[in-house]
């Protein structure tokens, strides 16, 4: 019986011995970069054609979307310009539905006094001091010594807020808010708005998120028609219910008057 014997090596074609040497180089060893190359250039050009060859009711989806986003955009920017036409919005490329920060802009701005002052006189000293005494005495016989600590303090204040004159305070409201010398009071802060009298002084008073919940500015030579224009754009102008503090203070004015002439 013959035996198969092993093929001659030179009656094999050179085109299969080399396809046949690829074969080996190949299963031995990693290609080279180029190959690499290759199947990425080559895997590109066919996902284009893939991506280019969706369905038509796919591409009219998108299209509306687009369509839909830039009408968003372009009425967004009209509604912007109708309300603020001097100012500048741009659209934010992170946040489209946003629109980029503009800078803090002075609306109105004037000086005042802090506070509302009154120049008192002897009568109006010696009544406080003669209340603070009656009150310590009180308080004195019922063993509260703590309290008549408090009552001189309040007549110590009250005389110091009636010798010591007010200094001047810049005032200005802008387009982030309101602000009193370095104080800002941001619009998201403040709420509603009101007018008072107190001696011949004039009184804005805005409600806000931060203590004492309320911002007090006199109005100075300013005119009250202008601020309320101004600040009718954002806030509400509406008078609160006095607070049981505020109804302590009136009672106490009502039944004690302290403000006595010569």
């Amino acid at each position: 019986m013959n035996q198969a014997q092993p093929p001659n090596i030179s009656q094999i074609p050179k085109n299969q011995a080399a396809s046949n040497n690829q074969t080996r180089v190949s299963s031995g060893s990693s290609p080279p970069l180029s190959y690499y190359t290759k199947v990425l250039k080559k895997n590109d050009r066919s996902a284009t054609p893939a991506k280019q060859s969706t369905g038509p009711s796919q591409t009219g989806e998108e299209t509306t979307e687009v369509a839909a986003n830039n009408a968003q955009a372009q009425s967004r920017e009209l509604s912007a310009k109708r309300n603020y036409p001097q100012s500048n919005l741009e659209e934010s490329q992170v946040a489209p539905w946003m629109y980029k920060p503009l800078p803090e802009e002075d609306i109105l701005a004037w000086t005042a006094p802090s506070r509302p002052f009154k120049k008192r006189n002897k009568k109006y000293f010696s009544t406080v001091a003669t209340i603070a005494l009656l009150i310590s005495l009180i308080l004195g016989f019922a063993g509260q010594f703590a309290a008549i600590t408090v009552v001189i303090a309040v007549a110590f204040l009250a005389y110091v807020l009636s010798v010591v004159p007010p200094q001047n305070v810049n005032y200005k409201i802008t387009t982030w808010g309101v602000r009193v010398e370095n104080n800002l009071n941001y619009w998201e802060e403040l709420g509603r708005f009101w007018f008072t009298q107190k001696y011949e002084d004039t009184l804005l008073n805005i409600e806000s998120a931060r203590f004492p919940n309320r911002v007090t500015m006199l109005i100075g030579d300013q005119d009250q028609e202008v601020i309320t224009a101004i600040l009718s754009e954002v806030l509400l102008n509406q008078k609160p219910e006095p607070t049981l503090y505020e109804k302590a203070a009136s009672w106490l004015q009502e039944k004690i008057p302290l403000e006595i002439e010569e």
